[in-house]
């Protein structure tokens, strides 16, 4: 299954990602007009910290996902075609069981819709908004294996110098 990584000795925090997924979240799909949305859009990604440098956080599309069984309305489930943790707001009662559960943070509470709000991986597109817009290529998406060959090269290229 297609995920999407990010490689932290690339990313540098800039928030593009974030400012990205809003506007691919918001009505028109315009920034101009995101600004003005009410309520604003709600970003599927942030941006965080560790000792390592910053990093994005979302939904990891876990295989054995925690939110899919916590999840009391059946709002949260696996897509059969496609493996993904998806969210149907439509069933969501915002209980917030899968917000405690997620063991990456990466669902967050809308308060104002009273719904969850995760990575849907931006289903319109042919790849997810804030892959296409990361700046210095830190997001990627593929399969594991992918990502896995994509750091040996780094580092092979790394060592070389």
């Amino acid at each position: 299954m297609a995920k999407i990584y990010c490689d932290l000795r690339r990313c540098v925090g800039c928030k593009t990602c974030e400012l990205a997924c809003r506007v691919e979240h918001s009505n028109d799909k315009s920034l101009e007009l995101a600004i003005y949305q009410t309520p604003k859009p709600k970003k599927r990604v942030r941006i965080d910290k560790s000792d390592k440098g910053p990093f994005a956080i979302r939904c990891q599309h876990c295989e054995d996902a925690p939110c899919v069984p916590a999840c009391m309305s059946g709002a949260m489930y696996k897509d059969k075609k496609t493996g993904q943790a998806k969210h149907d707001k439509d069933k969501c009662v915002g209980c917030w069981m899968c917000v405690m559960v997620c063991p990456f943070g990466a669902i967050v509470m809308d308060i104002e819709d009273k719904n969850a709000v995760k990575c849907d991986m931006c289903p319109d597109r042919e790849r997810p908004a804030c892959v296409e817009t990361c700046p210095v290529k830190a997001l990627f998406i593929g399969e594991e294996k992918d990502f896995k060959k994509m750091l040996e090269e780094f580092s092979a290229k790394r060592d070389k110098i």
